[in-house]
């Protein structure tokens, strides 16, 4: 067994979803998902296929992205996972309506932050063992801080 970090690239104003699913169907389903939320997001996704020809499936509405997905994809190589990498707006619109996708098992991140996937290889294959999303704390948030955030998400209009 080999554990492995990779290092998934994520273009500059974009956010990236990576997780978990079950079936082939899953694309399809994203994809819907995706476009069901949202007129003005701009995504690309890729899954890859755990068995029969094992192929890293592909849709998106821009093909920028969905050859970003594509290369992080095949760079994780980790049977039954998907990518999906937006622009134009953020994950928190589309996370619980992922979730109640059926095929979908877990979400192992959802941010614009870097990203390092954790695998473990084995003869079988390949599975993510987690994620490293950002960096570690630096401190806690001083007063100044905590009001900063709040203005911020009154801000972008997450809270009123």
């Amino acid at each position: 067994m080999k554990i492995e970090t990779v290092t998934v690239e994520i273009p500059e104003d974009c956010n990236i979803i990576i997780g978990q699913s079950h079936f082939i169907k899953t694309v399809e389903d994203l994809h819907e998902v995706m476009i069901a939320n949202s007129q003005q997001v701009k995504f690309g996704l890729a899954f890859c296929e755990a068995s029969g020809p094992c192929l890293v499936r592909l849709s998106g509405n821009d093909k920028s992205l969905q050859a970003v997905a594509e290369k992080n994809a095949l760079a994780i190589s980790s049977g039954h996972c998907f990518i999906i990498l937006l622009k134009n707006a953020y994950p928190m619109n589309f996370l619980n309506h992922l979730k109640q996708v059926p095929e979908v098992c877990t979400i192992y991140c959802a941010t614009a932050n870097p990203v390092e996937v954790i695998l473990v290889e084995t003869e079988q294959g390949r599975g993510i063992i987690g994620v490293v999303d950002g960096f570690s704390p630096k401190g806690v948030e001083s007063a100044e801080d905590m009001i900063e955030r709040k203005n911020f998400l009154r801000q972008i209009g997450y809270k009123l």
